[in-house]
């Protein structure tokens, strides 16, 4: 696949994180709060900074969608921080029976959303032959 093509799909694959970090965190925990929400029985305001955080990191995956070579630190950030959250909930979800669904809910999604960014996103730059 050539790196136009890849870039091209980044692009989608930005605007669609995004926007399940924006508006789809939230319900997704609401419909199946074992697989994607956090603490929601003991500690609700955790969850809520989760959310927070979340949304405006979604703002900013769609605004770096229009120019993801422009906005590679966030892009790599947003790669890295994924691969270190699903790995962290990982632990704790074969650790703890009481996490065990994030390991079907947002640990999949945090784990493929790293992946797609470290497959699609130019190594250097300048590298779009």
């Amino acid at each position: 696949m050539s790196a136009q093509a890849r870039l091209r799909i980044l692009k989608w694959v930005l605007r669609v994180a995004g926007l399940i970090m924006l508006f789809g965190w939230l319900p997704l925990s609401l419909l199946w709060p074992s697989g994607w929400g956090w603490y929601l029985q003991t500690d609700h305001l955790y969850f809520e900074v989760l959310l927070g955080v979340y949304a405006t990191l979604g703002v900013f995956l769609i605004w770096a969608a229009s120019d993801p070579l422009a906005h590679r630190s966030l892009i790599w950030f947003t790669a890295w921080s994924s691969l270190v959250h699903g790995g962290v909930m990982t632990w704790q979800a074969l650790r703890d029976p009481s996490h065990f669904g994030h390991f079907w809910g947002d640990v999949p999604a945090l784990l493929v959303l790293a992946v797609l960014i470290f497959v699609l996103m130019p190594k250097h730059g300048w590298d779009l032959s």
